[in-house]
Order: structure tokens, then C-alpha cells, then sequence
């Protein structure tokens, strides 16, 4: 196929898919097999893109012309086939997490669930592909509402609550800051085509451009940059897989690689590097040390790990602030890096809750004497998150660290080193209690908590498989990361790796 059919075919495949998930609701093997079906496809043609990618030749696809200078257009380009390549590679290994997950949990409205994942992974594809700031506009709120019956699925009043603030704080950035820094953006250049290089030097003093760059910052909610992060700790109310799917698949991940676009094709890397990001290196900076700090104090394992995110998005958001080619390098290493880490600790929490009914980390002493590989597993990718070799994780801290240096950002590079500090801070327990602590040692000082039951520690292959899978993945990224580095470097101007 040619590289235009292969774009559509990577949106339209899960939508397919979503289709046929409705029809064959009533029975749950075919739905299934439908769910993982569509999942393998979406890799194999996502790769296949990758794998033939050109930029000499690349050429944008122009679905609908709305107004002159404003279309809907696709096109293919190093960054978004990264992020597409995350999506469409850990959909399959959810897919597969949730199977084990909803017939564990006995959980309702799982054709519904595994209908709107599909739904979502079309959104995200077409948030991957698009050619102009429009069509990423368009197809950033469609993954925001096909997500909404996924993160109220339990249907509880504490559920439609926190999906409530979910759908408030993202449409809200998004209409508000965002659709008016795209309309900002449209009036300065006249255009809104991803340009390498940029389209707004020139176009407004650095000043105006740092505002816009903070419109920016705050408009794509979905990045959870603090004040407004919010609805993700919120939005934790979700089935496990939910919450792997904002947190490593899709949502979140949909937030800080609009940035990334933003900061490459928008303002361009040379224009931020100059001082335009400068208040928003203290922001992300800050953001990333309080979100840190607050899920050191969180009980609720997927509480902590949500916090978590929020810091580690917060470093994409530094990476892109700090504006040079090897920050943003690191930038789009964290976006991958981080989705296959931080997948791992949400299967784990989830797996977790499976085999033992225990949500919180006051409630786990001793379970790793009955689930060591899922143990093991999250330790790798709580390694990995922190930043530690040899782990994926590493490349991303490595090199942002590099760029402050650079920019002489002496603070910021004790601030990065602080990071892995908190990180393993909150990370670690976990790992400690769930294995070194005998049980019945829960922690005498720990807030009161619901009785959750005791679970026997059986745990189903479904929901043991992927988190291993995943915790490999991070070890491999290792020895991967410099030729992700080499496919984007065209694209960011990133010359020879330090």
C-alpha cells in the first residue's frame, strides 16, 4: 500500500474494529478475538509506515478543504510515527490485559469498554498523522469524548464524579486556551501546516511568543501540566486498563506529543531556544518536584502512580521548553520511554487488585511472596520510570540533563537529579512492602481504608503475561533508543548524539 492508504488505513482500522466489537457483543471469545485482531493489524500497518517512511517524498493527504488555508490533511513525519508506533504497539498488550482484567473483575459493559478502546486508538492515530494544527484540534476532542464511557465505566457515583472533572478540566483547556492559540497562531501566520522550521518567526516579538507558548502549554490539557492536572488523578476512578490507556497508550501521551509538534513545526526549536521558554522551564520544572513530593504521600497505588505521570509528563513539557534538538530528542525518548514504564506499573497495581483485592500500598506486605514475577516486573518499570540504566528510562533523564548543561540550567540539572530521587521515593516502597515486608505488617500509621477482602494470589495468565512483556520492552529500549533518536533526528536537527 502506499503511504496514503496506509495513514487512512491506521485510523479507519480501529474504527473497523470498534464496529465489529458492537456486532459481536454477544459473545465474548469472537469480541475478543475481534479486540486483538484489530490490535495486530494496527501494529503491522503502523510499522509498515514506519518501516517505509521517506521524508524526501512524503507528501500530505488533504481530506476536506473547510475554508481556504484551513483543511483537514494527513501527512507522515518522524515524531508522529513515534507516537503512533507507541500507541499501536502497547494496544494489543492492554487488549490482552484486559481480557484477563474484565473476566477477572466480572466487570459490565465490556463490549461498550473494548468498543470506545478502539474508538480511542482511531483518535489517537489521527492525532499521530495530522498534517496541520486543525486536524490535530478535531481529532484531540474526539479522543477526549470517546474516552469519557471508559473512565465512567463502573458507573458509581464516585466514578461519574471523576469523570465528570475529566471531561470538564480537558474540554475546557481545549476550547478556552487552546482553540485560541490556534486561532492566534492562524491569524500571526496565516497558516496552520506543521512546518519544519516553524511558521511564527518573525511573526510575533519573543514576548507575545511566550504567552502564546504558555496558551499552548495550558490549552493541551491533556499533558496534565500543574495547576491544571487535576482530572488525572480523577479520572483514576477507571477499570486499571483505562487508566494504563490515559496514562501510557493514548491520553496523556496525545497531551505531550502535541506539544512536541507544536514547539518543532509551530514555533519552531531555535525560537523556543532563545528564550522564549523560559517561564515555562521554572513551571514544568516545579511541576515536576510537587507532583513528585504529592505522590510520595498517596496510599492508593494508582493515586501514587498518577502523580507520577503527572512529574514525568511534566518533563516533556521541560524538554520542550528548554528548545534545543537534544532536548527535544529527550522529549520524544520520554514519550516512549515512560508509556512502556509507566504501563507496566498500572498492570501491576491492576494485577495486584486481581490476585490479592489490595488497592492501597498499606495493604500489601508480603504479596510478592505469591506474585514474584509481577513483582519483578514492576520493579523493572519502576527502574525504568526513575531513569536508572539499563533501562529505557535512562536516555530521556541522560540527555535532558545534557541539555541544561548546555544552556548552562545549573538549577534545572539538580532539579532533574532531585527527580530520581523522589521518584525512586515513591516507586520503591511498593516494591519493599509488596516483598520485604511480611504480611500482616501493614503500616500502623496509615489512614483507615476499606476492607477490600483477601484474594487468594491467583492471578491469570491474561493479567501476568503483559506486564513481563512490557517490563522487557523496557530493557530493549535500552538498545533502542539511539536508533529512535536517529529516525527523528532529520527532523528536529539533532546532529551527533553526546
Amino acid at each position: 500500500m502506499s503511504p496514503h492508504d496506509l495513514m487512512l488505513t491506521a485510523i479507519l482500522l480501529p474504527l473497523a474494529t470498534a464496529l465489529l466489537i458492537a456486532l459481536t457483543g454477544r459473545s465474548p471469545n469472537i469480541r475478543e478475538a475481534v479486540t486483538l485482531a484489530g490490535a495486530a493489524g494496527l501494529a503491522v500497518t503502523v510499522y509498515e509506515l514506519i518501516a517505509g517512511f521517506d521524508a524526501a517524498t512524503a507528501q500530505p493527504l488533504v481530506i476536506a478543504e473547510i475554508l481556504p488555508g484551513f483543511a483537514l490533511m494527513l501527512r507522515a513525519e518522524p515524531i508522529g510515527l513515534v507516537f503512533a508506533g507507541v500507541a499501536a504497539g502497547l494496544w494489543g498488550l492492554n487488549s490482552l490485559y484486559s481480557i484477563g482484567y474484565m473476566r477477572a473483575e466480572h466487570a459490565p459493559r465490556q463490549t461498550r469498554f473494548y468498543a470506545c478502546f478502539a474508538l480511542a486508538l482511531s483518535a489517537a492515530m489521527a492525532i499521530a498523522m495530522a498534517g496541520n494544527l486543525a486536524t490535530l484540534f478535531v481529532a484531540y476532542e474526539v479522543l477526549t469524548l470517546v474516552t469519557y464511557p471508559l473512565v465512567v465505566h463502573w458507573q458509581t457515583e464516585g466514578a461519574i464524579a471523576g469523570a465528570r472533572r475529566y471531561l470538564a478540566y480537558l474540554l475546557a483547556t481545549s476550547l478556552v486556551p487552546f482553540l485560541g492559540a490556534i486561532l492566534w497562531t492562524w491569524i500571526a501566520a496565516g497558516t496552520l501546516d506543521f512546518t519544519p522550521g516553524g511558521i511564527l518567526d518573525g511573526k510575533l516579538g519573543d514576548g507575545l511568543l511566550t504567552v502564546l507558548l504558555l496558551l499552548f502549554a495550558y490549552g493541551v490539557g491533556k499533558a496534565a501540566l500543574m495547576p491544571l492536572h487535576g482530572w488525572l488523578p480523577a479520572a483514576m476512578v477507571a477499570p486499571t486498563p483505562v487508566s494504563a490507556l490515559l496514562h501510557a497508550v493514548a491520553v496523556v501521551k496525545a497531551g505531550v506529543f502535541t506539544l512536541l509538534k507544536i514547539a518543532v513545526y509551530i514555533f519552531g526549536i531555535d525560537v523556543i531556544g532563545r528564550g522564549v521558554g523560559d517561564v515555562l522551564i521554572v513551571i514544568a520544572a516545579a511541576s515536576v518536584i510537587a507532583a513528585s513530593v504529592i505522590a510520595m504521600t498517596k496510599d492508593d497505588l494508582k493515586a501514587r502512580l498518577a502523580y507520577s505521570t503527572v512529574a514525568q509528563l511534566a518533563m516533556v513539557t521541560l524538554a520542550v521548553a528548554i528548545g534545543s534538538p537534544l532536548a527535544i530528542g529527550a522529549g520524544i525518548l520520554q514519550l516512549v520511554m515512560h508509556a512502556w514504564g509507566k504501563i507496566t506499573l498500572f498492570f501491576g497495581a491492576g494485577a495486584i487488585q486481581i490476585a490479592t483485592h489490595k488497592k492501597k500500598l498499606s495493604e500489601i506486605s508480603g504479596i510478592g511472596v505469591k506474585l514474584p514475577l509481577l513483582m519483578a516486573s514492576f520493579l523493572v518499570g519502576a527502574l525504568s520510570v526513575a531513569g536508572l540504566p539499563p533501562f529505557g528510562g535512562m536516555w530521556p533523564k541522560f540527555l535532558l540533563l545534557e541539555a541544561a548543561s548546555a544552556r548552562d540550567l545549573y538549577l534545572l540539572v539538580g532539579c532533574l537529579g532531585l527527580s530520581t530521587l523522589l521518584t525512586l521515593g515513591y516507586l520503591a516502597p511498593i516494591f519493599i512492602t509488596a516483598v520485604f515486608r511480611k504480611a500482616g505488617e501493614d503500616d500502623p500509621h496509615a489512614l483507615p481504608h476499606e476492607d477490600h477482602g483477601h484474594g487468594d494470589g491467583h492471578l491469570p495468565l491474561l493479567a501476568l503475561i503483559p506486564p513481563m512483556v512490557t517490563a522487557a520492552g523496557c530493557v530493549v529500549l535500552f538498545v533502542a533508543a539511539p536508533s529512535i533518536l536517529r529516525f527523528v533526528a532529520p527532523a528536529i536537527g539533532l546532529g551527533a548524539l553526546p
